[in-house]
């Protein structure tokens, strides 16, 4: 984990008291499948933080390669003849074996589970799978799921097994590797489609799943598409209900535990704030969000609400986050957190995104919208913006290009900067200011005092 204090970046020294663009960005897990079986590719909950000011530009990059998936199913007899081969003549399930001549007789889809006892994406993800395999087999969906340990011993693929409803291969551990080599898997956790009859497979089923759990099944790219067609008309259909409700909870939070339906937010511009309490940029988003939504809250009355959608680690710590804020949250136990990430393609925090009254989203940038411009910019329309602007132009036409302030050496030049403090009168300031180029000496427009 990089935190955002182990980040190094070179900044003016009065700027560690201005807004800076910082990002919280979570990475998903893989492991290595290499020979090894302990080389960690990338790990989750990676803090990369970006800072932008107009004196500096400094981006932390955390790149990795693109994982080899399939792309097409395998027959299952390239498996079978594969154990066959190692004289592998039986399939583990609990205390009983399963032969291996009547493995698969009565399964539509079998897929094979490459993962690892000593793999923490592998941990984190197998009670995600082991749900989906026990509700798909609940409501009548035929699906099985055979184990591949790539543990280094049998006390690992045992302790690893006791978690997995599922059957397993005999621990081998040239027979697993083997199977890795025919079947190009290459990180684990991993999914490989059996059976499908040649239908083209999501390339990244573990993704698929993290994305959409038991709505992913069978795992086909058909599936992929016809999902994120569900996503986009919940995005651009217009019925913020759509977005924020489920079936079985009509009802979003508010910080006193009360609940507030969704139907009262029809015709409201609304906010959906991600963001999460273990994020020191969200800390410090949050606080300028709500000086926004106080002051039009005070001014519009009830046009404008905003709800977190939180990506707190926890209960506990979602219930911290919602109580120091004045607007509403997803419920933290709800998928609908999850679906809306998905939806709004969210992948740092913070982020905010602004849906219009009419259901309809106006902008994903809402972050960099109220840093700023606050409440001034509401109704967070391109037009509203673009009127800012051009007073902001017109305020700045009005001042000299340069200046030699009696209060310093040097001239001082007309420039427009996010957020600055003045030098002078030490107070924080936007948009318009007299900078020097040599000594790194900021002042406020209304602190100039011009030599004669």
């Amino acid at each position: 984990m990089i935190s955002a204090s182990s980040v190094v970046y070179s900044v003016r020294k009065k700027m560690v008291v201005a807004i800076f663009d910082v990002y919280c960005i979570k990475f998903p897990e893989t492991c290595s499948a290499s020979s090894s079986f302990s080389h960690i590719i990338c790990s989750s909950n990676i803090l990369a933080c970006i800072s932008r000011t107009k004196f500096s530009q400094v981006i932390l990059v955390v790149a990795m390669a693109k994982p080899d998936y399939q792309s097409k199913s395998l027959p299952l007899w390239d498996f079978t003849t594969t154990l066959a081969s190692h004289e592998v003549e039986f399939l583990l399930s609990g205390e009983e074996k399963v032969p291996l001549a009547s493995f698969g007789e009565e399964k539509t889809i079998i897929c094979l589970f490459f993962s690892a006892n000593w793999c923490r994406p592998c941990q984190s993800f197998t009670p995600k799978l082991v749900h989906l395999y026990n509700r798909l087999r609940t409501i009548g969906k035929e699906l099985e799921i055979v184990f591949v340990s790539l543990d280094h011993d049998y006390d690992g693929f045992n302790a690893n097994l006791k978690s997995m409803p599922w059957i397993a291969v005999p621990f081998n551990v040239n027979l697993h590797k083997k199977l890795c080599e025919r079947f190009r898997v290459v990180r684990i956790p991993s999914l490989v489609p059996l059976n499908l009859d040649g239908q083209s497979v999501e390339e990244d089923i573990i993704g698929l799943i993290e994305d959409y759990g038991e709505d992913a099944f069978p795992f086909t790219r058909k599936r992929r598409e016809e999902l994120k067609a569900l996503d986009d008309s919940k995005r651009q259909g217009g019925k913020i209900d759509q977005l924020l409700a489920r079936p079985g909870r009509d009802y979003v939070v508010a910080s006193n535990g009360g609940k507030i339906l969704v139907s009262e937010l029809v015709g409201k511009t609304v906010g959906l704030y991600f963001g999460a309490h273990w994020c020191p940029p969200c800390r410090a988003f949050t606080a300028q969000l709500v000086e926004a939504y106080k002051q039009l809250r005070s001014s519009r009355g009830g046009c404008f609400e905003v709800v977190l959608v939180s990506s707190d680690r926890d209960q506990k710590e979602f219930d911290v986050n919602v109580g120091g804020m004045p607007w509403l949250a997803v419920p933290f136990e709800d998928q609908t957190r999850q679906d809306l990430c998905r939806i709004f393609n969210i992948k740092a925090i913070p982020a905010l995104v602004l849906i219009g009254p009419d259901g309809k989203p106006i902008s994903t940038n809402g972050r960099n919208i109220i840093t700023l411009y606050g409440a001034k910019a509401f109704p967070f329309t391109q037009s509203s913006i673009e009127e800012i602007e051009a007073s902001l132009k017109k305020e700045g036409d009005l001042l000299p290009r340069q200046i030699q302030d009696i209060k310093h050496e040097h001239v001082l030049k007309l420039d427009m900067a996010k957020a600055y403090v003045c030098d002078y009168c030490e107070r924080q300031g936007k948009f318009w200011v007299f900078s020097c180029d040599a000594c790194d000496y900021d002042l406020h427009p209304t602190c100039v005092e011009e030599a004669c």
